[in-house]
């Protein structure tokens, strides 16, 4: 029962070591933290409302490793951006940017808002402002309703 205290001493001593970082994980906490941040402003091309970082479909996990390893070669994120703007075109990232070929994306939604609100308006203004008041004919007939009941 005294061997305790020298299996503790054992297990301190050369005992399992720290894990390692996942394969291809950045080392450093700021690499890690721009590939998170790459990871969240790109677009998963197969599940394509959710970005990178969020999916776990085989290409995103293949493109934050691609993302990894331009990090560790000491790339920009602008230059990852662009590989990959080059690589699947402008729809990849969450903020395309405002160019002819996107202006659509940019600007269609203020535009339906804005025919929204005109036809909105329109319809406003084509109805009459009051109705005319009933004929004595009329008042009669709704009298007769109002009075027969069930």
């Amino acid at each position: 029962m005294k061997t305790w205290p020298a299996l503790l001493l054992c297990l301190a001593l050369f005992g399992p070591s720290p894990a390692p970082a996942a394969p291809g994980a950045p080392a450093d906490a700021a690499l890690r933290e721009r590939a998170d941040r790459l990871a969240h402003g790109l677009r998963c091309m197969v599940c394509q409302n959710q970005t990178l970082a969020e999916s776990n479909a085989p290409l995103a996990r293949d493109m934050r490793r691609i993302i990894r390893d331009q990090l560790a070669q000491g790339r920009s994120d602008e230059e990852i951006m662009r590989f990959f703007q080059a690589r699947y075109g402008d729809f990849v990232r969450y903020d395309p940017p405002f160019k002819p070929l996107t202006w659509l994306l940019w600007i269609g939604p203020f535009a339906l808002l804005a025919l929204g609100l005109a036809a909105l308006w329109r319809a406003v203004a084509r109805r009459p402002a009051s109705r005319a008041p009933l004929t004595a004919d009329e008042r009669a007939r709704a009298a007769r309703y109002l009075d027969s009941g069930p």
